[in-house]
């Protein structure tokens, strides 16, 4: 394959979205291509020291600007678009996470409002280096320090809601949005169902790494250079994101509270793997219940995310979702790498 579709895009700051709905597309793209996208951390590039407090130096609510939307050409309601990610390169070589005022899983919100004050801001910086593929802790209050394995991943990816709605890139949903799962890496591919004209597709808020759940509401936030190519899938509707890997089916929640974050996964999973299968819901509902991983994406943000995760084997042989999507983008992967 030599005929790819390769289209590089670096927006400047005034061309980042801040919304998933309500942006003019930025750019039209046919299905099956390549995009080579820059997408800025979290904090528009505005942490880079730590001195740099968040409540400071960013000006809310421009957080989390998103490289996009891009107009899929042919997109209807009712499609479904999938997002295969090649791949994803630190753009710098620190990346920050902070504790934000009235933000994260373990202290006072907004929505959650004690007596005790909120926690303080603070601001690590991290070392990032892709030669050793690590990610250096440094404490603030010791000379502790620590190597952890670099796991880029997107934070975000979407496109617009339904219902004319416009949604902060800050908020997960129906339509992708800030799901924040570390499944969200190189080889896997994300379905998302159509709900506008041309899907108006985002992508944002790289992490070098994150833990499940991303307690104190932020990863490693990091500029990320990235690598997808994007296929649309006619007359196939998709509730809820999904994520395959060359090993597992995943489908995500996105609500509060955690709960029925919880259910959406696994609900949604059970309709898949039915349809993928051909087995009844009650028998997919039996099986996925003794087979299942439930990791957490997010516990943070406006609406908490919960993945459930199947692995491939444990599903009858064959299983091949969305006319297999993911083995034809893993095709456009393998010749992207060949002859770039």
């Amino acid at each position: 394959m030599t005929d790819l579709d390769v289209r590089a895009f670096r927006p400047t700051p005034e061309q980042f979205a801040w919304t998933f709905g309500g942006v003019a597309p930025i750019a039209r793209i046919p299905s099956g291509a390549v995009l080579e996208v820059f997408t800025e951390d979290c904090y528009a590039g505005k942490v880079r020291g730590p001195g740099d407090l968040v409540s400071e130096v960013c000006d809310f609510p421009f957080l989390n600007p998103q490289t996009g939307p891009f107009y899929v050409q042919g997109a209807e309601v009712g499609d479904t678009v999938a997002v295969h990610f090649i791949d994803l390169q630190p753009a710098r070589d620190w990346g920050a996470s902070t504790t934000v005022p009235l933000f994260g899983a373990l202290t006072s919100t907004h929505t959650t409002a004690t007596l005790q004050p909120a926690l303080p801001e603070r601001v690590w910086i991290w070392d990032v280096d892709a030669a050793t593929n690590t990610c250096t802790f440094h404490a603030i209050d010791t000379d502790h320090t620590m190597d952890l394995p670099m796991d880029p991943m997107h934070g975000t990816v979407g496109v617009a809601p339904a219902n004319l709605e416009v949604r902060s890139a800050l908020v997960p949903d129906a339509h992708g949005g800030n799901l924040d799962t570390p499944e969200m890496r190189a080889g896997a591919t994300c379905y998302l169902g159509v709900n506008v004209e041309g899907a108006l597709l985002s992508i944002g808020d790289g992490h070098a790494r994150q833990g499940e759940g991303e307690t104190c509401g932020t990863a490693i936030e990091i500029a990320m250079n990235t690598v997808i190519a994007v296929e649309l899938i006619k007359g196939v509707p998709t509730p809820w994101p999904r994520i395959e890997t060359d090993t597992h089916l995943m489908s995500t929640g996105s609500a509060k509270p955690l709960e029925d974050a919880f259910r959406i996964a696994q609900l949604d999973l059970i309709h898949w793997a039915s349809a993928a299968t051909g087995m009844s819901h009650l028998d997919a509902y039996q099986l996925l219940s003794q087979a299942v991983e439930s990791p957490l994406a997010n516990v943070c943000d406006v609406n908490y995310t919960s993945v459930a995760k199947v692995a491939k084997a444990h599903l009858p042989s064959g299983v091949s979702p969305y006319g297999d999507a993911h083995s034809r983008l893993r095709e456009t992967a393998r010749a992207y790498r060949a002859h770039r």
